[in-house]
């Protein structure tokens, strides 16, 4: 294993100022999410790095990503937007701390019990302990444009939590996650210990704490592959298995990690396995009587099941492998956030002139017939006219097109094929 330190390059999407790139603009296109956080040169990045070696990325981002979050930010969600457990937790010297003491009932008109309480976080967060804001893609509208963005770049689910930690704190001790995340660092300092992993390519049923022993004994004994003091701006890439942990310097330190819930090969494994279920030899039942704790009285049987099995196996096609294993992208995350009034009085009032896009991190597949065609998404089917596909090969291949010059219909049919996809969520008005 090695891992690799690289200097800050000009990324797709990142403003060299700093600046804060447009969020539409971005969105729209649905590239530069990865580019911002590794480089242009994202083809490297996916050989070398991927799944495999840790990356550290100084200076990524000039302006320490303030267009997704910062402090400010911060203070709001925590204050004035009304979070109730799990978006938030807090975490004190390696340990979680119980959500009663820093939740209560939310007052008159909010009848509910786990609202969080903004005087009581300032008073653990003074005392030390760190702050979890979790699933920020789904309640904040930076991270919300970006993970979407990245999630179209990766294809695999995206997902980001922030930890805002007090000087001088950790809020965890050393383990891994059973998925990869980009470490973003928005603000304060914050020294981190990265280390090799003690189990390569752990699956969500693996977690650290099955591996304790050997995790606390490498970050203990062994030295730290990264050992590193990341500022403001500055993006660590750790794939699964890596064992971390960090340490907020001299200030309150803020980090946003981007967690990527990878698909692996054993999602296949297990498609196969729940595909070959309709083959009668393998669900017929045992002998009457077997002693299961007698390998003598199991083997016969258990050859038998490898027999049928390599069989079965053998014949399962990739299409029916593939429609069970994409649900597990198609419905990991949410595409772009959709306007629901704007967009019905976009769509009622639409007109030749007007200009869509594809809504972003919408998942599907065209399957085309002789006098219809097929546009299979993640939770709905929609069974169209042959004639609409190279309008709808169009739409759906990207970049902003314009009503009335769709190919293969007229202008009344253009705005019929438009107005059904997007109150399908499928486009949305280019302005979006």
């Amino acid at each position: 294993m090695r891992t690799e330190l690289s200097e800050p390059t000009a990324g797709a999407g990142t403003p060299a100022t700093g600046a804060p790139a447009p969020s539409g603009a971005r969105a729209a296109s649905g590239n530069g999410a990865l580019a911002r956080l590794v480089g242009s040169d994202t083809d490297t990045f996916g050989a070398r790095h991927w799944g495999t070696t840790a990356l550290l990325r100084p200076g990524a981002d000039t302006g320490a990503f303030r267009d997704l979050l910062d402090l400010d930010g911060v203070d709001e969600l925590l204050s004035r937007r009304g979070l109730r457990t799990p978006f938030l937790r807090l975490a004190r010297n390696g340990s979680v701390v119980g959500s009663g003491d820093f939740t209560g009932p939310g007052g008159v008109g909010a009848e509910i019990g786990d609202q969080v309480r903004d005087d009581r976080v300032a008073a653990l967060f003074g005392d030390g302990s760190t702050v979890v804001l979790q699933a920020l893609h789904r309640v904040w509208p930076g991270v919300i444009d970006f993970c979407t963005a990245l999630a179209e770049d990766l294809g695999h689910p995206v997902q980001a939590n922030a930890y805002i930690t007090p000087p001088q704190s950790q809020g965890f001790s050393a383990h891994y996650d059973v998925h990869d995340v980009f470490v973003l660092q928005l603000a304060g300092q914050k020294h981190w210990r990265v280390h090799a992993p003690v189990h390569t390519d752990p699956l969500r049923s693996q977690p650290w704490s099955d591996h304790g022993d050997a995790v606390a004994a490498r970050a203990r004994d062994d030295e730290p592959v990264i050992d590193r003091v990341l500022e403001p701006g500055d993006v660590l890439y750790l794939p699964r298995g890596w064992l971390h942990s960090a340490t907020a310097l001299g200030d309150v330190s803020a980090h946003l990690t981007v967690g990527v819930h990878v698909v692996t090969r054993y999602a296949l494994v297990e498609s196969l396995l729940a595909l070959v279920a309709s083959d009668q030899r393998l669900r017929a039942s045992l002998p009457l009587g077997v002693d299961l704790a007698d390998p003598e009285q199991l083997a016969p049987h258990l050859g038998a099941v490898r027999a049928a099995l390599t069989g079965a196996l053998a014949a399962v096609p990739a299409e029916d492998v593939s429609r069970r294993v994409r649900g597990r992208v198609w419905s990991g995350g949410r595409p772009e956030p959709v306007r629901p009034v704007a967009s019905a009085a976009f769509a009622r009032d639409l007109a030749p002139g007007d200009t869509v896009r594809r809504r972003l991190g919408v998942h599907h597949r065209l399957v085309p017939g002789d006098d219809r065609v097929v546009l299979e998404l993640a939770e709905k089917t929609l069974t169209l006219p042959a004639v609409v596909a190279p309008a709808l090969v169009a739409l759906l291949g990207g970049g902003t097109h314009t009503v009335g010059g769709l190919p293969g219909l007229d202008a009344d049919d253009q705005v019929v094929l438009v107005r059904r996809l997007l109150r399908e969520g499928v486009l949305v008005p280019a302005t979006a």
